[in-house]
This record gives structure tokens, C-alpha cells and sequence, in this order.
């Protein structure tokens, strides 16, 4: 995953970021996210924005040709960021229009997001965290809103748990590691992936 946050003055800025998934056992690339979005800063600890996704979903069955799909989204969402002691605490809400491609329909439902993020620096406790190891810990909560019937027949999505560890390199780029417990709810059965993942996160 690269996640960029780009500030073009103090109220406007873009946030941007790309996603390349794979399927079990790094079998092939099954997912492909691109997601751009313009944000307005509230103030020093809130923005908002708006943003579009493009998301692809290839699936390999052996003698059978390669199946990918498409998926666009249209999302809103609000982020705070605040500190809990020597930890830098992050909250997003995010709503989003899904308009999910399938093989012969094509499917509109609505969903809600809520994330949280912590971020806990190694070293000295400082104001402000510019440089050193940090330990991240974060969940993200996924439900169904509108066409549930169409997508698993209930509110609940998906639930992420993530834990990871990372290096600040400085105030405008890090580098993590880390293991995400993914829990769906599925139209007929349920599913718990295991999943290392690897970002890169920049701001300027």
C-alpha cells in the first residue's frame, strides 16, 4: 500500500492511494485499488473530502479464462486526529457510494466505514512525532447500509484488525510492516484472511 497526503495551503490539500492485493499464497494479483481524493482542513486536527475509487478483482481458475471485474466508488469522509498521552490517535468516517460490477449485473449499495489508528513512537515522547520506530495499531469496521440483499444479507461487512511496526524517517515519510486479521461476512459463508502487508506512507 502507498498512501501520499498533500497539502497545497492551509485549507486545501489531495490524498492519494494505491493498493495492489494478492490473492492466496501470492498466487497472481488479484486486487488492484486507486483512490485520489480532495481534502479541506477544518482545522490542524480535522479535514474532510471527497474522493473516487477504482477497484479491480481478477480471478484465476485453472483451464478457465482469467474473470476481472470492476468496482467505482464516490466517497465522503471526516478525519480527527488527536494525542492520548504519547500516543497520536487518528478517527475516519467514511461514506461511500459502491457501484460493484459483477458478471451480468451490476449492483449499487451504499456503506459506512469507521477506522481508527494508533500510533505509538519508540522513542522520547515528543510534541510532535518527526523521526524514530513507532508501533501502529488500528480496526477498521465495515456495514452494509442500502441493497444488503445484494451484497451478504446483512449489515455487517468486514471488520480489519491491524498491527504493524514502523520507522519514521522524517516528517514526511514512513515505512511498515505489518499483520491484518480480515473477518467478512459472505452471502454463504464467512471467511477470516490472514494478510502481511507492506506500506509506505508520504506527506508534503
Amino acid at each position: 500500500m502507498f498512501l501520499n497526503n498533500t497539502r497545497f495551503n492551509e485549507k486545501w490539500g489531495l490524498q492519494f492511494d494505491l493498493q495492489i492485493r494478492s490473492a492466496d499464497n501470492w498466487g497472481y494479483v488479484r486486487n488492484t485499488l486507486v483512490r485520489p481524493a480532495v481534502q479541506y482542513f477544518i482545522n490542524n486536527k480535522s479535514n474532510l473530502a471527497l474522493g473516487y475509487l477504482w477497484q479491480t478483482t481478477t480471478t484465476e481458475v485453472a483451464g478457465s479464462t482469467d474473470l476481472t471485474l470492476h468496482e467505482h466508488r464516490i466517497f465522503e469522509q471526516y478525519i480527527y486526529n488527536h494525542k492520548i498521552g504519547s500516543v497520536f490517535a487518528s478517527h475516519r468516517l467514511r461514506l461511500e457510494q459502491r457501484f460493484i460490477g459483477r458478471t451480468g449485473e451490476d449492483v449499487f449499495s451504499q456503506r459506512f466505514r469507521y477506522f481508527v489508528r494508533l500510533i505509538q513512537p519508540l522513542q522520547k515522547t515528543q510534541p510532535v512525532f518527526k523521526k524514530g520506530a513507532f508501533v501502529a495499531l488500528q480496526n477498521e469496521i465495515f456495514l452494509n447500509l442500502q441493497n444488503r440483499n445484494q451484497i451478504n444479507n446483512s449489515v455487517f461487512d468486514q471488520n480489519r484488525a491491524y498491527l504493524a511496526v514502523g520507522y519514521r524517517f522524517s516528517k514526511k515519510i514512513d515505512l511498515e510492516a505489518g499483520y491484518m486479521n480480515q473477518a467478512s461476512h459472505g452471502l454463504n459463508n464467512n471467511t477470516i484472511n490472514n494478510i502481511i502487508q507492506l506500506a509506505v506512507y508520504t506527506r508534503f
